[in-house]
């Protein structure tokens, strides 16, 4: 069977392979890098070939994930270093994704969201769309899509996401409608409000950098909202009048509690200990450690009282009764080997599982993008006993994993269905890891008046105090963290739990790259490439054909990476052809926030994944007309605003 390794070491030996082939092709001597034919196109050199290769290996790992993507970019400078005598690469180059000034702002935002958060600000706003819309689906999908993306143009909107998902799903089930028409719609809104302001999302950021490096043009605060209302004004219209009604009810809406919607009524069952079993006098922790994986025990009864993880040191009693996850083949063994009594008359609830007195409820956990347990599987980091949870199943877009489930191996996006304890609870909330999700959650959110008007104003002075030009976009990010933890909003010790640090070195490795695939001629020569195929049609095909390469890029690649690569070589094509650079540059930094076709592209449409009980299909479906229209709308739009 291949593993990981094998597979890294398949693609290592392509490379090589791919080397090779094309070396009698490429100038053996490093003055013929900057050499240029009579067309001043670039003569296909090491360099380039190098570069090619590094962007072909880095789109596979990126896809692949044989580690995270934060760690796959912390390697980007160190090669380009070891190959700096092809890549052009400085010491000063390769590190200055770190003091990059979208760098920076992308990591003070993270930290302005959740002082917002903190507030209660998000939870209030929740609360009226829900006292707002009723059950009415169409106006849920007006407000929910609205309200969402006007916040996302403002502050991140990926913690925007991250805090909307509980509202959005408890509105889905107090209205009875399914959370599957919901969900699309308020990830597709957060990327579309995204592109309202500068500030809505690391893209932006980071498309700035690169058109300030390359054509010395950043983009100011509002420099493209005028283009970003047209985005958002359309992809709403879409949402509401055709996009919701080709969403699939993957999740139904007229079930009575998570056991049901989860069907594990047929992993669940109860069992009596005999007065003769073998069990007696065994700790939970033993027998289960010789049974193995096919069997778990969920929850111990006994004389009236229930008890959860943590259960090993439990010595079992006669007379105990035991909770049992398995399939009922596994079950039927397993009560054959030890005298235990299956109670097939006892069919398990939610409401069986929990217990008002203890606070132990059955809740479930969403793993956002900033998760550590990305990658890993539950028993790779001891979750059930960290947390004092049992795990009950195991949701992966719209498949359900009931067996083995303490060794799947999880992604962002998937939905843990836990039963835990009011203190874990409480835990896992605060923890920035997970979003937590309860169902009929009656706790009402208090809300902190003072704190909101703070948080809020602290938010819009920073656009006020950027825009104006009073103080750099990164020094006023900057001041306005230190303006949360003075006025109380954050404590210090948050700022570093609330950073998504994975993007942070995904932007620091990717900088580097841009600088290397302009100095090696790479863009240039792959600009020349597309224009050699369609370079005889008009300027605006031509942008449109950018749009939508940068876009099918990012359904594939994640957003940021896509703006790096493709932006040098829109405006060596740009200039080739004689067109307006900054237009190419605005067209591939709105195409990259345009990933509506694919969960993967984009981590509000993967945060939304598991929650939502998606298939991948969905998105296509969904998402493909819409990337369709926005590419004839947004060239279109960039011509009249900005000119060809």
């Amino acid at each position: 069977m291949l593993t990981k390794n094998n597979y890294l070491t398949a693609v290592f030996i392509l490379l090589i392979l791919l080397f090779v082939f094309f070396q009698p092709y490429c100038v053996q001597a490093q003055e013929s890098q900057n050499k240029t034919n009579i067309e001043g196109t670039p003569t296909f050199n090491q360099g380039i070939l190098i570069i090619i290769l590094l962007i072909f290996l880095l789109l596979v790992m990126f896809i692949w994930e044989p580690l995270p993507i934060g760690v796959i970019s912390l390697c980007i400078p160190v090669i380009l270093i070891i190959l700096d005598f092809w890549t052009k690469v400085s010491v000063e180059d390769a590190l200055s994704g770190f003091s990059n000034s979208a760098t920076i702002t992308v990591m003070a935002m993270f930290v302005i969201s959740r002082g917002i958060q903190n507030s209660g600000a998000m939870q209030f706003l929740g609360n009226k769309i829900i006292k707002y819309t009723g059950d009415n689906e169409k106006k849920q999908v007006i407000a929910i899509s609205g309200l969402t993306g006007i916040i996302a143009g403002f502050i991140n909107n990926t913690p925007t996401v991250a805090t909307f998902i509980p509202m959005v799903t408890d509105l889905a089930r107090k209205t009875k409608v399914s959370p599957s028409k919901l969900l699309i719609p308020l990830s597709y809104a957060a990327m579309l409000g995204g592109t309202l302001t500068l500030l809505g999302t690391s893209t932006n950021l980071l498309g700035s950098q690169v058109s300030a490096r390359l054509i010395n043009h950043p983009f100011s605060m509002f420099e493209f909202t005028k283009l970003g209302i047209v985005v958002f004004v359309v992809g709403i219209l879409y949402l509401i009048t055709i996009g919701h009604r080709l969403i699939p009810e993957r999740i139904r809406h007229d079930l009575k509690d998570y056991i049901e919607e989860y069907e594990i009524e047929k992993y669940l069952t109860e069992i009596k200990i005999a007065e003769n079993s073998p069990l007696i006098g065994q700790d939970i922790g033993e027998l289960l450690s010789n049974k193995g994986k096919n069997l778990d025990i969920i929850q111990l009864n006994r004389n009236n009282e229930k008890y959860m993880e943590p259960l090993e040191l439990k010595t079992i009693r006669p007379n105990d009764h035991l909770v049992i996850r398995a399939d009922y083949e596994t079950v039927l063994e397993f009560a054959k080997i030890n005298g235990v009594i299956i109670l097939p008359e006892i069919k398990i609830s939610q409401a069986q599982l929990e217990n008002e007195i203890t606070g132990q409820k059955v809740i479930e956990l969403v793993i956002p993008d900033n998760s550590f347990l990305k990658g890993r599987t539950i028993n790779n980091v001891n979750f059930l006993n960290r947390y004092d949870a049992s795990l009950l199943a195991i949701r992966h877009g719209g498949e359900i994993a009931h067996t083995d489930i303490k060794n799947f191996y999880l992604r962002e996006g998937d939905v843990l269905l836990l039963l835990a304890a009011e203190n874990t609870i409480e835990r896992l909330k605060e923890n920035q890891n997970f979003i937590i999700r309860e169902r009929d959650e009656t706790e009402t959110i208090a809300y902190k008046p003072l704190d909101i008007i703070l948080s809020v104003g602290i938010a819009f002075s920073i656009i006020i105090l950027a825009s104006l030009k009073i103080l750099p976009i990164p020094i006023a990010t900057l001041a306005g963290i230190a303006a949360m933890v003075i006025l109380k909003l954050i404590d210090p010790q948050e700022i570093y739990d609330s950073i998504n640090w994975e993007v942070i070195f995904l932007l620091a490795g990717l900088i580097p790259l841009g600088v290397a695939i302009e100095q090696t001629g790479t863009a240039k020569f792959i600009a020349n490439q597309i224009l050699n195929i369609a370079g005889f049609l008009p300027d605006i095909i031509v942008l449109a054909i950018f749009y939508y390469m940068t876009t099918l890029l990012t359904d594939i690649i994640s957003n940021n990476a896509t703006v790096v690569l493709m932006i040098p070589v829109a405006i060596n094509a740009a200039d080739q052809i004689g067109a307006n650079p900054f237009a190419f540059v605005l067209a591939v930094t709105f195409a990259a926030s345009a990933s509506f076709a694919s969960p993967v592209g984009y981590q509000t449409n993967l945060m939304v994944y598991g929650p939502g009980g998606y298939k991948f299909r969905d998105y296509v479906l969904v998402g493909a007309p819409l990337e369709i229209i926005m590419a004839v709308i947004v060239p279109i739009a960039i011509s009249i605003f900005w000119g060809l």
